[in-house]
């Protein structure tokens, strides 16, 4: 009553193989490993995207201007 044996899981394989066929279950396969794949390259981004922003470079030097008003248009 313990854990199946070789003979066991091979017939299992080749029945699955008999009713689904071998095309069937190939394309079963790939769509896993491109939704495998995808979840990969989502959290990969969602790592990069939680990175906190490099500090700003402090250069020293004083920018000075002044504000305007926004105009509609401009030349």
């Amino acid at each position: 009553m313990g854990s199946f044996s070789i003979w066991h899981w091979l017939i299992v394989l080749v029945i699955v193989m008999l009713i689904f066929g071998t095309k069937k279950l190939r394309n079963i396969g790939t769509d896993l490993g491109g939704a495998v794949r995808g979840f990969k390259e989502g959290m990969r981004e969602g790592d990069k995207a939680a990175e906190p922003p490099a500090p700003a470079q402090v250069t020293g030097k004083t920018v000075e201007g002044e504000v305007r008003e926004k105009s509609e248009h401009r030349a």
